[in-house]
């Protein structure tokens, strides 16, 4: 049997997260750690929005791994570069939702690509997941880093 709960999983894992980013402010953390322009409102719809891809994710699951993977690929890039690097290059300053990087998103996202490794996923299909978990982590930044440019203003 194939553990496709494993997505699931993930996803739950991913709505402690943003519950533990809401407690803890993590839109004034990212204002002044991160430099970015953010408000509460980006906040909810970028969740709303990974939760949907959470489960699309979930809901394919291992009939199509490249693009199931994408979202622990998403939780991984999102604990090591989102959390834990700043932290530690902002002089230990908490991140709100290391945490539950830290203990759900890494071992989860981790067991995710073990169980891929184990059922047969190629390398290739790892690494294009990789990539787009990147690339998914990074859609939101880029939106807002731009959204300021006279190209996108009416």
């Amino acid at each position: 049997m194939k553990p496709d709960y494993i997505f699931w999983i993930a996803l739950a894992a991913y709505a402690f997260h943003i519950l533990e980013e809401y407690t803890y402010d993590w839109k004034t953390w990212a204002q002044k750690i991160l430099k970015l322009e953010v408000s509460w409102d980006n906040f909810y719809v970028t969740n709303v929005i990974v939760l949907f891809f959470g489960m699309a994710c979930a809901e394919v699951g291992w009939s199509h791994p490249t693009f199931s993977l994408i979202f622990p690929a998403l939780m991984i890039v999102n604990a090591l570069f989102f959390h834990i690097l700043p932290y530690i290059r902002s002089n230990r300053k908490f991140s709100p939702g290391m945490f539950t990087a830290i203990f759900l998103f890494l071992p989860i996202g981790i067991a995710c690509f073990t169980n891929a490794i184990n059922l047969g996923v190629t390398v290739r299909s790892l690494m294009l997941a990789g990539l787009g978990g990147a690339m998914v982590m990074a859609y939101p930044i880029f939106l807002i880093k731009t959204k300021d440019l006279d190209f996108f203003k009416s």
